[in-house]
């Protein structure tokens, strides 16, 4: 079997290539035959038998052509995982107010199509006085900012759609909780933690990572949260952290390009590969 695995740009700023080859290794070892192939010049994509934008990191820099790469994968039929409908909802992170109407614990979120100062006030009012603000189309903390008590709108985000949540002191003190999913199935968990003084647990931010055992609920909550997706997803990250209360809730659902942190699996990754198999029939 062959797989097109996407890929950063070539001219994508940062390091990328310990993500590929983890996952490209592991499928490998399963017998799938691995291309890399940038997401912004793909070529011609109808002789593989499976595409998957395992790496498409930077796809938030340039939303529309994204979208029409989405959009020719689905009108020429070709095999997609995780599938488009699914890759399409995941884009843009204002599914998190979709999974909170389901009632699936997420971290309160506002969503400012134009933000002002007045967003910020209202926000400010329902959450207390230090903010993260986010575009809703984003990866890697690009355009992440933590606002204390009056911190203006950064210029780069004012009259933007954006994302505004209260900052939770949990990600500083206990971590950002990972969960693996494949094939529905759960596979292993991971913690990251920011480097002293940040909030962002990005490695290119100097976060860390380190296996750990889900805390109690963390699987039936990242279980639930796939179960209210539009579709099922191959493979899947959930994150989480803990919210004002205490509680766990969803920060983000990873479906498109999420480092999956195989070196961590158990089972080396086994469980991945055999979850793509089994979805394409294999």
């Amino acid at each position: 079997m062959r797989a097109a695995v996407l890929v950063p740009a070539p001219d994508y700023p940062e390091d990328w290539d310990w993500a590929f080859d983890v996952e490209a290794e592991v499928l490998r070892r399963a017998g799938v035959s691995v291309e890399p192939r940038p997401w912004t010049e793909t070529g011609d994509l109808t002789e593989f038998d499976v595409v998957m934008p395992l790496v498409a990191w930077g796809y938030h820099f340039d939303p529309p052509r994204w979208h029409a790469l989405l959009d020719r994968l689905e009108r020429e039929a070709i095999p997609t995982l995780n599938p488009v409908p699914l890759l399409r909802w995941n884009s843009d992170k204002r599914y998190l107010a979709e999974l909170g109407e389901r009632g699936i614990a997420v971290i309160p979120t506002r969503i400012a199509e134009a933000l002002d100062e007045s967003s910020l006030a209202g926000a400010r009012d329902e959450f207390g006085g230090t903010l993260v603000i986010k575009p809703p189309v984003s990866a890697a903390a690009d355009g992440t900012f933590k606002l204390g008590h009056g911190d203006a709108v950064p210029p780069s985000a004012l009259g933007k759609a954006t994302l505004i949540q209260p900052f939770l002191p949990s990600i500083s003190d206990e971590g950002e909780y990972s969960i693996m999913i494949f094939g529905g199935r759960f596979s292993h968990a991971i913690v990251k933690r920011p480097k002293t003084g940040d909030y962002r647990v990005q490695p290119h931010l100097g976060g860390s990572e380190r296996s750990c055992t889900p805390p109690p609920g963390a699987i039936e909550l990242a279980t639930a949260a796939l179960a209210a997706a539009p579709t099922q997803a191959a493979y899947a990250r959930v994150d989480m952290v803990r919210d004002l209360a205490g509680a766990l809730a969803v920060i983000e659902l990873e479906l498109i390009e999420p480092a999956l942190w195989l070196q961590h699996a158990p089972d080396g990754g086994a469980s991945f590969a055999a979850a793509i198999l089994e979805r394409l029939g294999k």
